[in-house]
């Protein structure tokens, strides 16, 4: 398999480097949505969309305007998977399947995209997203965005054992080496999504976490302005900081075989974007084109 690191959204909340950590100033700040492409051989997988075409076109009618404004959310076509799956050389019915680690906006806007793709998420997730009760539900979970239910899969909790998780394996038309980890309490359904690179195993948490030194192992730290937005979404506040101390004790046993990312943090998305640039023969990939990575000899660099 071969996995694209791709952004599929970008929205710029007010709050600079209270919120990302690194943007100057109290302005704008730049967040990710961090999807993941994988190539197998029997079409693309999706985990996540991130935002999609009908979002740009009609973003009043997809998204609610709180969330619309308050996180400043940049609507460019480019960004989308669909797009940016043509520039990679693919047709859109290319992709057979989307894993959702959840169903926010910001996570589910492109399924419309990709009419004949099945959808992969947790029971309960499509549980709580269907039967919204609360303000907050109605204001991130947009029905509108969300293909017919006939073609969603959805998995009870249970099954075999991933580094100490419950994982759910064997999801339907998808190769063993992807699976679905509940990492439940910013939603009551949300889940990670591992899988086996063939090199170490990749988990995208998606938002179990926001910044990325909420994964160090030692004195864990989150921006002042990402931790009260995710107290703000959280369902589930004991789950939630349950489920980061076991990532981070995942990071700590295992790291060495399991690489985490999350969706929000463009820096932690641009590491992990340079990373997979080259493949282990050399070739880099750009947009429609693989090219072979320059070697010291093509430079007329001495090796001695």
């Amino acid at each position: 398999m071969r996995i694209h690191h791709i952004n599929c959204g970008t929205e710029c909340p007010i709050g600079g480097h209270l919120m990302d950590g690194s943007t100057p100033g109290l302005g704008p700040c730049t967040l990710t949505c961090h999807c993941l492409l994988i190539e197998t051989n029997d079409g693309l997988v999706l985990v996540d969309t991130g935002f999609g075409l009908e979002d740009i076109r009609d973003p009043h009618r997809r998204l609610s305007d709180f969330f619309y404004y308050v996180n400043n959310i940049k609507l460019r076509e480019q960004e989308t998977a669909a797009r940016q799956i043509e520039r990679l050389g693919f047709k859109r019915d290319d992709v057979r399947h989307i894993l959702l680690t959840h169903l926010d906006f910001d996570h589910a806007g492109g399924i419309t995209d990709f009419p004949k793709a099945k959808v992969h998420l947790l029971a309960e997730e499509y549980r709580h997203a269907m039967y919204a009760r609360t303000i907050k539900d109605v204001l991130r979970f947009r029905p509108q965005q969300w293909t017919k239910p006939s073609l969603w899969n959805k998995y009870e909790v249970g099954g075999e054992n991933w580094f100490g998780f419950e994982c759910v394996r064997d999801l339907e038309g998808l190769p063993p080496e992807i699976l679905i980890v509940p990492l439940v309490g910013h939603t009551f359904g949300h889940s990670g999504i591992a899988v086996d690179t063939g090199d170490g195993w990749l988990l995208h948490a998606g938002d179990a976490y926001f910044y990325r030194d909420e994964m160090r192992v030692e004195n864990p730290y989150c921006t002042p302005g990402l931790r009260a937005y995710q107290t703000a979404m959280e369902v589930d506040r004991r789950s939630r900081l349950w489920n980061q101390d076991r990532l981070r004790a995942l990071k700590r046993d295992h790291g060495d075989d399991v690489r985490i990312i999350c969706a929000h943090d463009h820096k932690e998305f641009e590491a992990a974007r340079s990373m997979s640039e080259f493949l282990s023969d050399g070739t880099e990939l750009t947009p429609g084109l693989l090219r072979r990575k320059p070697q010291p000899a093509d430079q007329g660099l001495s090796l001695h």
